[in-house]
């Protein structure tokens, strides 16, 4: 599989990567089954085989089972570790933790970037992952403690790089003042159906459009040397075979895909990934199905180069483009 080289890093990832979202099974205190188990070992060996080499954690992910999963893989097979670029998220704290009645939040503290880190390199049976993102903003933000936590864990060898997830210009900014490290990947949500960060580049002066925080910010990460990742690539799925009672443009895109795949010889889920990947930003889609058969049709993305015009019938079946 191709490579992007992450700006301001020595890392080569792939063009794709493996998300773990679902990949501990439900949201809740329900143990980890044997099931569960064959599952993440198949499809590590898919992501393995296929030549991915980036997988996206978070500490939150099926609360926290994404990682334990991960890291029994990993136990079971050490020579992986160095096989694979880990990527870690923090900040997000989960309703009902650590008491009950405790609301959803965010904690950029440097107590708990500190904390989470060192129980998910527990969990992962590493010393260390690739890369830390800051998963949400926070509200309650103090970058000085941010910087003394990413210092730290720099510092320790726990972290290599840093970044954000879901971040705007001014945000990164903010970070960035007080911050040493590069920030190198903003993980965003892009797609053919929330397709905005792209979008809101056409629309300058125009009226009637949605306008959102990410206006500004695909070229701003170009130009500060920020590598996008895109969560939620196929729309989780609404992309193929919508059913008949579906909005008109999703019924057009999955036609469209459906045709674009048929004259490629290819699958569906590769058209709809290699139309981020067309883009010359380098955008990184993180796949994160659980089916193990998709995940391979996923990958066929790479040897996929849609032309100008396919890429623009793509976006004029979802969007106006004035």
């Amino acid at each position: 599989m191709q490579t992007y080289r992450i700006p301001n890093t020595d890392l080569d990832v792939t063009r794709l990567a493996y998300g773990t979202w679902h990949l501990g099974g439900t949201w809740d205190s329900a143990p980890l089954t044997p099931d569960l188990h064959a599952r993440a070992d198949r499809l590590v060996h898919v992501v393995v085989e296929q030549g991915i080499n980036m997988i996206d954690l978070a500490d939150i992910y099926t609360r926290t089972k994404s990682d334990q999963l991960i890291g029994e893989v990993l136990r079971k097979q050490p020579g992986l570790r160095d096989k694979l670029i880990l990527q870690e998220k923090c900040g997000i704290r989960l309703s009902d933790e650590p008491n009950a009645g405790d609301p959803g939040r965010y904690d950029f503290s440097y107590e708990h970037i500190i904390a989470t880190v060192e129980a998910c390199l527990k969990r992962l049976n590493t010393d260390h992952v690739e890369i830390l993102l800051l998963h949400r903003p926070d509200p309650l933000v103090e970058p000085e403690e941010i910087a003394r936590a990413l210092d730290d864990l720099h510092s320790s060898g726990k972290v290599r790089y840093f970044g954000v997830s879901n971040h705007n210009i001014w945000q990164i900014e903010l970070l960035k003042r007080y911050v040493k490290q590069p920030l190198v990947i903003n993980q965003l949500e892009l797609n053919l159906l929330h397709h905005y960060l792209i979008s809101n580049g056409i629309v300058v002066n125009q009226t009637g459009y949605v306008y959102t925080e990410s206006e500004g910010l695909l070229d701003y990460c170009r130009l500060h040397d920020i590598m996008i990742q895109a969560w939620s690539p196929v729309a989780g799925g609404k992309l193929f075979n919508p059913p008949a009672d579906a909005p008109a443009h999703i019924q057009a895109a999955g036609r469209l895909i459906a045709q674009l795949a048929a004259e490629h010889h290819t699958t569906p889920e590769a058209i709809a990934l290699a139309w981020l990947l067309r883009h010359p930003a380098k955008i990184q889609p993180i796949i994160g199905t659980m089916n193990a058969d998709r995940l391979a049709e996923s990958c066929l993305a790479d040897s996929v180069t849609l032309s100008r015009i396919e890429w623009y019938r793509l976006l004029a079946a979802v969007h106006s483009v004035p």
